[in-house]
């Protein structure tokens, strides 16, 4: 369940790092230059600052230039990226260039320079495409400046066959970099039709200023499904209303791109105190943009009409099976489950198994309120799949709370409802929502469900904070939304993992003193919302992105081995043809 391709790629994210800031590199360039010339100084040496001239200065037009002219195109690149670019490119001409001459002696020099001008001409090219715009035509100009200037110092320090050699290797590693990249866009293009390289333009674009373009991509891609959503709408004598409903779609992918702040924007449209816990979703069911929410919310109003209410509830029981357990209580007609593995991890299920266990359930109770705590991460992980044995446990867990709820006696209910902001930030695994906390009271047993709005929450914390919970009642969950505002590179960033459990404790409390002060006589209606056409991911898409991603990442390290072996042998060819 840790080995599948999607948990492959996203061990990726940590190789992604911030940019340093630009005058830090800016400062090594200058310092390397200057380190040359003293190296190199000799009364009478013709390559008198050549360190300065032939490496400090390209790198300094290639910072100042790179930004201006991939803004022609209309995209953007950072000073911070641009200098970092710059600095790297003149390491690599420095090693290149300077290191064989210490074997060889200097004849070798202009050779390895205009080599190594090549060289880091197709690795621009190559990082720009990745990280500003991928179309080739565009990036050549701002790919340039760094060797263009490089030629233009050599054709004063060396012979005037430099030139036409330097511009030569130019034309050659562009082209081998071209070829990289058309086959490194190939997978992708084939499987769905997208540009890979264009994607990672907008996922940058979405880490630098928040962009949503990344939307665009997903709705190629995607496909309608139709889920249901089950709600339970409590009506109370005194204070708030509550809606608990269950989105059988996932919170993701990442920030507020496609259903990432789900919870959030369902909790504002309604009128109601909202709690919206996660249902039964894997990130195949991730909305493609956040406009499909609409789609859920009209769904959801729609489903209150012709609502009956009770006023009666049971008492809450806890079921278990294997590693499952299963907290359950009936409101009226239909059946609150809340489900968790703690303190083994507690990972998506997938939507064909919650729907097994919906359905099942129907023939008992009127509707059934699935709820996936999602409470407790020991690492990113694959979901829950059907079959599978931890699937079975579920099931049986459901079954067992099916038969025993089903013969519990109803009594009058009262309800209270909490909320809590946090001053955590997105950042520390929290999103806007804070902690909400509903709280039922049946024949003197207390039960409270705490909702945290974050993506899980790290291991063992859970344990702690529901003893909190249960010192101010009988029977109680930890929940989270599952929202991923709060990952924007990794989806690790659980509840507890940022922040010590206790720092969190005191908002827990005070969420569940609020809400058994606040409680009051309540009657709930439920219903199941039919929410048509709403555009996901797909099914198995995810799966098969990042299949096609991790066989490009197999062949890209030998391919681009081999080519630029290739480009080095031109290089030697075209160096021994012009002699």
């Amino acid at each position: 369940m840790e080995s599948g391709p999607d948990v492959r790629v996203e061990r990726l994210t940590r190789y992604i790092f911030s940019a340093p800031s630009w005058p830090r590199s800016l400062g090594i360039i200058v310092v390397l230059g200057l380190i040359i010339d003293i190296a190199t100084y000799r009364p009478g040496n013709e390559l008198f600052l050549v360190g300065t001239l032939g490496f400090t200065i390209p790198a300094l037009v290639a910072f100042l230039l790179t930004v201006p002219l991939v803004r022609v195109s209309g995209k953007q690149i950072t000073h911070n990226r641009s200098a970092l670019l710059a600095l790297a490119c003149t390491v690599i001409t420095v090693i290149l260039s300077l290191s064989p001459v210490l074997v060889f002696g200097r004849e070798l020099f202009p050779t390895l320079y205009a080599g190594a001008l090549g060289l880091i001409f197709g690795l621009r090219l190559l990082v720009l495409v990745a990280i500003a715009d991928y179309r080739i035509s565009r990036m050549v100009l701002p790919a340039f400046v760094q060797s263009v200037v490089g030629i233009a110092v050599g054709a004063w320090f060396f012979t005037p066959g430099f030139v036409p050699y330097a511009l030569l290797l130019q034309a050659v590693f562009g082209l081998g970099f071209v070829s990289l990249i058309w086959l490194i866009e190939r997978p992708l293009k084939r499987a769905f039709q997208i540009s890979g390289l264009n994607f990672l333009n907008t996922f940058i674009a979405h880490l630098t200023d928040g962009s949503k373009k990344m939307e665009d991509f997903f709705r190629e891609i995607g496909e309608e499904v139709y889920v249901p959503e089950v709600s339970l709408f409590f009506s109370r004598d005194s204070g708030k209303d509550v809606l608990f409903t269950v989105p059988n779609v996932h919170p993701g992918p990442m920030g507020d791109v496609g259903g990432g702040n789900l919870p959030r924007i369902l909790h504002d449209t309604f009128p109601e105190e909202t709690l919206v816990a996660h249902g039964c979703a894997t990130h195949d069911f991730n909305l493609v943009s956040e406009s499909e929410i609409e789609k859920i919310a009209r769904a959801v109003e729609a489903s209150r009409e012709g609502l009956t209410f009770s006023a009666v509830a049971s008492r809450p029981v806890r079921v278990e099976s294997g590693s499952v357990s299963i907290l359950c209580q009936r409101f009226g007609d239909a059946l609150l489950m809340v489900s968790t593995r703690s303190p083994e991890r507690t990972e998506d299920l997938d939507y064909s198994v919650g729907m097994a266990i919906m359905a099942e359930g129907r023939c008992a109770f009127s509707e059934v309120a699935f709820v996936d705590a999602h409470n407790c991460m020991t690492s990113v992980g694959s979901p829950v799949l059907p079959a599978t044995r931890i699937a079975t446990e579920y099931i049986a867990a459901a079954r067992e709370g099916f038969r025993v709820a089903r013969d519990l006696p109803l009594e009058p209910l009262a309800i209270g409802v909490s909320h809590v902001r946090v001053p955590f930030t997105r950042e520390q695994g929290f999103g806007s929502l804070g902690v909400q906390a509903l709280a039922t009271e049946v024949g003197g047993k207390r039960a409270v469900y705490v909702l945290i709005d974050g993506n899980n929450v790290a291991r063992g914390v859970r344990e702690q904070l529901r003893a909190v919970v249960l010192d101010h009642a009988d029977e109680g969950e930890i929940m989270t939304t599952d929202t991923h505002t709060v990952n924007t590179i990794s989806g690790k960033n659980p509840v507890g993992y940022a922040v010590p459990p206790g720092e969190i404790i005191p908002y827990i409390e005070q969420a569940v003193r609020e809400a058994f002060a606040d409680l009051s006589g309540g009657r709930v209606g439920s219903a199941t919302a039919s929410c048509e056409g709403i555009t996901v991911f797909g099914s198995q898409r995810v799966s098969q992105l990042a299949s096609t991603v991790n066989a490009m990442l197999a062949f890209i390290a030998p391919l681009s081995f081999m080519i630029l072996v290739l480009a080095f042998l031109l290089s030697v060819f075209a160096y021994i043809m012009l002699q």
